[in-house]
């Protein structure tokens, strides 16, 4: 039994075989990735690669990941520097990588392109959000390194244009890891004095990886988010970062954008000059014009003969003053001829006569009223006396008064032998009072039947 081993002991023997085989130690492998599912930024990555014949499984620890530019996806051929170990409790082999980059592109180009899209889609290169520049800024942050020439290009500038403008600088990594973070934390810092009126971010020229700081999405949405306007000015005119894309506006060299952040002091105070004499030779035509104005209004008739001014609306209300006692006179005339005509119409009427027959017709009708009155009330006399014997003929006290009594119970009144038990109590009423009695003997009354 001593020829057996454990599982565990022979994938550990393999696994020291991996380990210390020194072609497996480096291995540089080409190879399509394939069951690609990213994890969150900041952990491990597992996929595979593989060819047209075999697949292995691979793992990019988040160490490594840091380190890559650009995001892996499903289905990219790539190229990878890495070791092949034994992962003992799967029993599978697989390759731990240190490094990978795109099979046929440049890593960096292709994490610019990769970033360049993201940010597309969200908008943040779209014209609309960009601020308008300072005309006449106070303090201009300069966000470059101490040392290099952009600094003493943006300085000369400025002094030579736009002296009364104050530049501050903040000393900027622009190359290599660090110089993302610094670039950032510069622009932070010059947000965050509230007294900034223009940002310039500049570096000189260099390759594609020199700049490539410019292209982290860090940093270029930290100048999306900047409140200041931003000029941005990296490296020749000929290169093109995504700061520039989203910077509001873009310089080809360090002194252009000095000339874009200021303008030139002396063509803007004889501009002043030029507008300052134009204004008082615009003011001076005015007050002239107006004088001239005045003086033809104050020698107008009106002015001196004021009184002049009402002379036409005397005359008017003169006229509609005569007409109104025109027209009042006519119509008092019309009136008392109306008046006269009834006059004479009503002499030839007996009305004296007329009064008499009235009077006598007045009397007729009055009796006649009278009359009709008193048979009226003649009729519903009657009519009530009819009432009033057919209502005492119904009265229960009439049919008593004939020998009828009512008998009661305590609950209602009696009409059946149903109604009543032996023992009960009954009042009996009769035409001239009442007397209680008690039920002691019940006879049903008999139908009689024919034949």
């Amino acid at each position: 039994m001593e020829q057996y081993l454990t599982v565990s002991q022979l994938t550990k023997y393999i696994s020291r075989k991996f380990e210390y085989d020194p072609y497996l130690e480096r291995v540089y492998l080409k190879g399509e990735i394939s069951n690609y599912n990213p994890r969150r930024k900041g952990l491990h990555q597992y996929f595979n690669l593989k060819d047209e014949q075999a697949i292995i499984s691979a793992v990019l620890f988040a160490g490594s990941a840091r380190n890559i530019k650009f995001v892996p996806e499903e289905g990219m051929s790539v190229i990878v520097q890495g070791r092949v170990s034994v992962y003992e409790r799967g029993g599978n082999y697989q390759i731990i990588i240190d490094s990978m980059q795109p099979d046929g592109i440049g890593a960096l180009y292709l994490a610019y392109e990769q970033t360049k899209e993201k940010l597309t889609k969200e908008g943040l290169f779209a014209p609309a959000l960009k601020k308008s520049i300072a005309k006449y800024p106070k303090r201009i942050a300069v966000i470059t390194s101490s040392s290099g020439a952009v600094i003493q290009d943006i300085l000369t500038t400025v002094k030579r244009r736009f002296p009364i403008a104050e530049v501050i600088l903040f000393p900027t990594v622009v190359q290599g890891e660090r110089s993302a973070d610094s670039i950032v934390k510069n622009i932070e810092r010059a947000e965050a004095k509230d007294d900034i009126d223009t940002i310039i971010i500049g570096r000189g020229g260099g390759s594609f990886e020199d700049l490539f700081s410019f292209n982290e999405e860090k940093v270029v949405r930290a100048i999306a988010d900047a409140k200041t306007p931003v000029i941005s000015s990296v490296g020749h005119e000929t290169d093109t970062t995504l700061t520039d894309l989203v910077a509001d506006l873009r310089a080809p060299t360090p002194t252009a954008a000095a000339e874009l952040a200021v303008p030139v002091l002396t063509d803007e105070i004889l501009k002043i000059d030029e507008y300052s004499q134009r204004l008082t030779r615009t003011f001076q035509a005015k007050l002239q014009y107006l004088s001239s104005q005045l003086s033809k209004i104050s020698q107008s008739v009106i002015f001196k003969q004021p009184e002049r001014l009402y002379d036409g609306y005397l005359q008017n209300v003169d006229q509609l003053e005569n007409r109104l006692l025109q027209e009042m006179d006519l119509i008092l005339r019309n009136k008392q001829q109306t008046v006269d005509l009834l006059n004479q119409r009503l002499k030839g009427y007996p009305v004296k006569q007329m009064i008499k027959e009235q009077q006598v017709t007045v009397k007729h009708l009055q009796g006649d009223l009278v009359q009709e009155m008193e048979d009226y009330l003649q009729k519903k006399n009657f009519r009530l006396e009819q009432a009033m014997q057919a209502l005492e003929h119904l009265s229960p006290l009439k049919i008593l008064a004939r020998g009828y009594a009512v008998v009661e119970t305590e609950e209602n009144i009696t009409r059946s032998i149903a109604d009543v038990e032996l023992g009960d109590r009954v009042q009996v009423t009769l035409n001239d009072g009442n007397f209680e009695a008690t039920v002691e003997e019940i006879n049903e009354k008999k139908e009689q039947t024919d034949g």
